[in-house]
């Protein structure tokens, strides 16, 4: 089934912003964390990627992300395709925020992708940057965003598993669990080791 006509592309807009919020909700996401967000808009459209991608489609799920980042307040972050290396546009002054790379391209639909594209137009003041740890992704139409995660990365499943023709998968990330077996996680679980246990020093 085609994606076709005012109508249908307003769901998409509402279907985003739903699994936008989901997301958030199960990543605690919070203010000014990074978001990264991979799409290939024709896939949505039931197309092979890279080939049919539109700005109409772009502009729908960059409504949903706005819907819910005005609220939510974390930063969007869109991955451009292989053309332009997956670098990513990402509003300037939280690239200079976050210390990262910015590098010199303008996207394009056919050199970085109509939804990067759509977003480099759309922000105030945006930036290429080669590379994020982002808190949290987004993947409309199997894109791999995995390269722009923070370690570890958790799987989260949608209520909504595809965005139009496009598959939909997410993920929240966690820091890392160090140590073994007298390692503790939680701060309470720390009070009553530090109680009960000699030192290892």
């Amino acid at each position: 089934m085609s994606i076709q006509g005012n109508a249908r592309l307003e769901v998409i807009a509402k279907q985003v912003e739903t699994i936008v919020r989901e997301l958030a909700a199960a990543g605690n996401l919070a203010m000014s964390q990074l978001l990264v967000i991979g799409v290939s808009t024709s896939e949505v459209l039931g197309e092979k990627i890279g080939t049919a991608g539109t700005a109409r489609t772009a502009a729908q799920i960059f409504a949903g992300v706005e819907a819910a980042r005005a609220e939510l307040g974390f930063i969007p972050v869109y991955q451009c395709c292989e053309h332009l290396n997956r670098a990513l546009v990402i509003d300037r002054a939280a690239a200079e925020r976050f210390g990262l790379e910015i590098v010199g391209a303008v996207p394009v639909p056919k050199a970085g992708g109509s939804m990067a594209a759509y977003a480099y137009r759309r922000l105030q003041d945006p930036c290429l940057v080669e590379t994020v740890q982002a808190h949290a992704g987004i993947d409309i139409g199997d894109t791999f965003i995995g390269m722009h995660l923070k370690r570890v990365a958790v799987p989260v499943r949608p209520s909504i598993r595809s965005i139009g023709e496009a598959h939909v998968t997410m993920a929240v990330t966690r820091p890392k669990l160090i140590g073994g077996a007298r390692a503790v996680y939680e701060h309470a679980d720390a009070i009553t080791a530090e109680q009960s246990a000699g030192t290892c020093d």
